[in-house]
């Protein structure tokens, strides 16, 4: 998927997410596009200034706007409203329930804005709709891979096909965690430093078991062992063992994967006969969620022979 894909989300599909009264609903309604979680409350707008306005967000307004605009005369106040109009951004939408102006509904239908409005007050509706919509707007990517969830740590597991990515997972489910995402991860950025994944929606809580078949997670082991979206945490690239291969046996160097530009801390397990997949995958998690919280085994083990040797040479 090439990076400067744009992904927008239609504005009939926002009012249905929030249940917006539809004041005023131009013809092309079906055609309008949001392409930006960011929404704007036109406080500077109602002065008149316009320097850097970006007319592809959302509008707000709540009481404190419909005070200030209460305080002209009804000519007054056509006129700032005409002026804010013009900008011709998507939508505007009234918070509280207020009753609008008149003159409002007016120059919606001359400029062809979408007037909605909303019983929720301003802030709440804001956080609201950030979260949902930068979602639907995230950078994203699908990698072959599967996503679970261990200890509340969201573990993406890469390898070549045919090493066992499928079936450590369903032993991680047999072991009380979830499982999110099974052959196709479909990954979303939501900020700088954070990757949510899931899976597309026609597979999904389908897992592939090659000598049985496809399993419906689910309705095997049940509601609790499903998740349809989580955090992506930590990334374990599983590899078939290399005789003679030198493999990290401290832990000492953190390594990263870099996924559209953010870094998520990995490792590199090799896949051998008798060895514990599941388990090992749940030491992992569990280790990574407590370097998080500033304890590293190795290092703490390292800190212990320095000071045994420092003690040794100063007797």
């Amino acid at each position: 998927m090439p990076e400067n894909t744009t992904f927008t989300i239609p504005l009939t599909k926002v009012i249905e997410e929030f249940e917006l009264e539809k004041l005023y609903e131009p013809e092309d309604i079906d055609t309008i596009a949001i392409v930006s979680s960011d929404i704007n409350r036109p406080g500077l707008q109602m002065v008149g200034f316009f320097e850097n306005f970006d007319k592809s967000r959302i509008q707000i307004m709540g009481r404190s706007e419909f005070r200030y605009l209460d305080q002209f005369r009804v000519d007054e106040r056509e006129k700032i409203i005409d002026r804010f109009f013009q900008e011709k951004f998507p939508a505007l939408i009234i918070t509280r329930g207020q009753q609008i102006f008149p003159e409002m509904v007016e120059l919606a239908e001359k400029y062809n804005i979408t007037l909605l409005r909303t019983e929720e007050d301003s802030s709440s509706f804001m956080s609201a709709f950030f979260e949902y919509v930068n979602i639907q707007v995230a950078p994203r990517r699908t990698r072959h891979g599967v996503l679970v969830e261990v200890y509340g740590e969201g573990i993406l597991i890469l390898g070549e096909s045919g090493v066992g990515k499928s079936e450590a997972a369903i032993e991680l489910v047999k072991r009380g965690h979830r499982i999110i995402a099974d052959d196709a991860v479909e990954i979303k950025k939501l900020s700088s430093t954070r990757l949510v994944g899931s899976s597309p929606a026609i597979i999904r809580h389908f897992v592939e078991l090659r000598g049985i078949g496809i399993i419906d997670v689910k309705e095997i082991f049940g509601i609790g062992a499903i998740k349809d979206s989580g955090n992506i945490d930590m990334i374990i690239h599983l590899e078939p063992w290399e005789e003679g291969r030198q493999y990290d046996r401290l832990g000492m160097i953190d390594e990263f994967t870099n996924i559209m530009g953010v870094n998520v801390p990995s490792l590199t397990i090799p896949v051998k006969l008798g060895r514990n997949l599941a388990v090992i995958i749940e030491v992992a998690a569990m280790n990574n969620r407590q370097k998080q919280m500033g304890y590293n085994a190795a290092v703490e083990l390292n800190k212990r022979l320095m000071r045994q040797m420092e003690e040794q040479l100063n007797l």
